[in-house]
């Protein structure tokens, strides 16, 4: 018998990942409005440091107490790597794009990921099959990139070329935790990540400092520090260990539609033909290429009855 299609949803995915995945459709889909905010007047560079480094600092004294530096000194190579494909690279680009591009073409740009993931997870030890119902979403979502990519940027194709660095990056950060960083704390992951790329960064921020900062861009970059860094990692991690990574980076499909949302409203930000063609184009185009084949999904159900 048929399960219904609600049923099969809920069974695929805890009610704590579904909780999980709301807090991260608010935590990730604020960045993309405060990076636009805050680039007005910091370096991309110093905003990199300005989000590194406080989040570092109030996650010392957590991993400390619960005895995790342990952790990160025995972990600390994948650690620095997922830090630098993670925090230091991405953010640096994308800050930097967003000087010229909207942030509501960049989350939906990031949207993309999960496309990404996918490729990338065929070159893991774990990947799933790529059955023709994924592979049609793959190419189903490509289409929508290439019509957002195609329609909203005339001439300089460098921003695009970042936020498509950005994608990789995101991509594979959370293959780093699923496969290499699974038994390491979040805290501790999230420490010595940033920790590492806010020392690797100081010497540019300091250079690069502005002589004067706004309330609003220092209101801007402690939210992203506190909340959107410290707070979200810790959550997404949490996501990772119970739906998976291929799953868990389906999550920017809300943190697009809330980034566009608030571009739209707070940063009178237009809202484009292409937009509105091309978001559903990739949403429906990760969905399909990063879930699993239905009937392997129903007898999966069935065993667990």
């Amino acid at each position: 018998m048929q399960l219904p299609f609600s049923r099969v949803v809920w069974s695929l995915v805890s009610r704590r990942a579904w909780v999980l995945f709301a807090m991260m459709a608010v935590l990730w889909g604020i960045p993309y409005l405060l990076i636009r905010i805050a680039v007005r007047q910091l370096d991309p560079g110093v905003v990199v440091l300005a989000r590194t480094a406080p989040a570092a600092l109030l996650l010392a004294p957590l991993v400390a107490r619960r005895g995790q530096l342990r952790d990160v000194l025995t972990h600390w190579r994948w650690i620095v790597v997922f830090g630098v494909v993670e925090f230091g690279g991405p953010w640096y680009l994308m800050s930097s794009a967003e000087k010229h591009v909207t942030s509501s073409f960049t989350s939906l740009m990031i949207c993309a990921v999960p496309l990404f993931t996918l490729v990338m997870s065929r070159f893991s030890s774990s990947h799933e099959k790529l059955s023709p119902r994924r592979l049609g979403g793959l190419v189903v979502g490509a289409l929508g990139v290439a019509l957002l990519v195609g329609v909203n940027i005339h001439g300089d194709l460098r921003w695009v070329l970042m936020l498509l660095v950005v994608c990789v990056g995101y991509s594979v950060g959370p293959m780093i935790l699923q496969h290499r960083l699974a038994g390491v704390p979040g805290p501790a992951v999230v420490f010595g990540a940033t920790g590492v790329v806010a020392i690797a960064w100081a010497p540019y921020g300091a250079l690069h400092w502005p002589a004067h900062v706004s309330l609003e861009t220092v209101l801007a970059v402690l939210v992203l520090s506190v909340f959107c860094t410290a707070g979200a990692f810790l959550t997404f991690f949490e996501l990772v260990k119970e739906a998976g990574a291929n799953r868990s980076t389906v999550v920017v499909y809300s943190n697009t539609a809330l980034a566009v949302l608030l571009g739209i409203a707070l940063l009178h930000e237009p809202l484009t033909t292409s937009i509105l063609i091309g978001f559903p184009l990739i949403m429906a185009g990760s969905y399909f290429a990063t879930s699993g084949d239905r009937h392997r999904r129903d007898a999966d159900l069935t065993v667990h009855q």
